[in-house]
């Protein structure tokens, strides 16, 4: 029995194709068989849209072959505690096929294998998610009117922001920062960065957590990428870097040091592949109204120092750890797995290459013509990819 007395149970989660968290709860002494021997769950969670469709197009698993069984093994260290459901945890697991290779095709496998290629280089990825979320109260209304970093607005967020912390606390994500954005009830979450796969599974849980802590107090939340047109939309910015070890292999030794040549063949790894990228960051029909001119979703493939009208900025600080670059590309609406390994894997094809560039962007990139530019539409981006 929980400590308040209700039944326990453990959350069996997979990340689907969309980001979101599928699976079943288990009592602990199922819990216990599935860690020394798995347990199954069709592979149609794999394979189904954002409204539980299958998708038919996968000709591996799916619908089209049966919907047939995977094994699905927990990942024990990532067992953490619910916080706001007394008594229950939740756990990430990991598919196989029935033959006992690894389900290559699960996003979060996508993911650890391009982890595994930077290692190969000799690098570990350090990455966060910054994400903004809509919000609206018990009766519909956005609960703030979109004064950005407003300190008399973000006092509406109090129930929501202490219930968050709190959750992801015991889900062993780091909340650092909240603030109000230009947008009715649009509210942006910074997460401490994270090694590896541990950055993808804390932004996941934060979007778990942030919809479980909203329906709770009555409030509704929402990552779609575009909520209401003619307001800004919802982000979810990747920060990224590099590490050898201890040491940010992304970082000059003063701020106003010019860009190490991982860091510069990073940026233009990045660049290179977003239109293809594009397909995996905006990965929806409404993903593209977000990304129109003024309202800081990039258009066309560039990158300046600290110029939030590029597509990928460059970060310098006298804090060494902090050297990094963001694409501002990627949505709310994102598979954070699959986000982050197409930003990884096209930075370290980049470093691979030694690849260099085009000249930084100075001033306002919307403003300035002939620019390279990126998908425009849901079709243009499964042309480019």
């Amino acid at each position: 029995m929980s400590p308040g007395g209700g039944e326990e149970f453990i959350l069996l989660a997979i990340p689907d194709v969309n980001g979101s968290l599928r699976g079943k709860a288990l009592r602990p002494d199922a819990f216990e068989v599935a860690v020394e021997h798995g347990t199954v769950m069709t592979d149609l969670i794999l394979g189904l849209d954002p409204v539980d469709t299958p998708i038919a197009d996968y000709e591996r698993f799916g619908i089209r072959t049966g919907a047939a069984d995977l094994v699905v093994h927990p990942d024990v260290e990532t067992v953490r505690e619910l916080p706001w459901r007394p008594g229950w945890r939740i756990c990430l697991a990991t598919p196989s096929w029935p033959d006992g290779s690894p389900c290559e095709l699960a996003s979060r496998e996508v993911f650890r294998t391009v982890v595994a290629d930077l290692a190969d280089l000799g690098y570990d990825v350090m990455a966060a998610i910054e994400y903004e979320i809509r919000l609206w109260d018990e009766h519909g209304e956005p609960m703030s009117s979109g004064i950005s970093y407003s300190l008399n607005e973000i006092g509406r967020y109090d129930r929501f922001v202490d219930d968050l912390a709190r959750g992801l606390q015991g889900l062993g994500v780091d909340l650092s920062a909240v603030h109000t954005e230009a947008g009715p009830g649009l509210l942006e979450l910074n997460l401490s960065p994270g090694r590896g796969l541990a950055a993808a599974d804390g932004a996941t849980m934060v979007k778990f957590a942030a919809k479980q802590v909203a329906a709770s107090l009555g409030m509704r939340a929402s990552f779609l990428a575009k909520t209401v047109p003619g307001e800004e939309g919802s982000s979810g910015h990747v920060h990224l870097s590099c590490w050898d070890g201890a040491t940010n292999a992304f970082a000059g030794a003063v701020a106003d040091d010019p860009l190490p040549d991982p860091l510069v063949s990073a940026i233009a790894g990045v660049l290179e592949h977003l239109p293809a990228a594009s397909l995996l960051l905006n990965p929806t029909i409404n993903s593209y109204k977000r990304l129109v001119p003024g309202w800081f979703a990039p258009i066309n493939a560039t990158w300046g120092y600290e110029n939030r009208s590029c597509a990928v900025r460059a970060i310098r600080s006298a804090r060494p750890e902090l050297w990094r670059f963001e694409c501002r590309r990627p949505g709310a609406d994102a598979n954070p797995y699959l986000a982050l390994a197409a930003i990884a894997a096209s930075a370290a094809d980049g470093i691979r290459r030694g690849a260099t560039p085009p000249d930084a962007i100075e001033g306002d990139a919307y403003a300035l013509p002939d620019l390279p530019e990126l998908p425009g539409s849901l079709e243009s981006a499964i042309r480019a990819f």
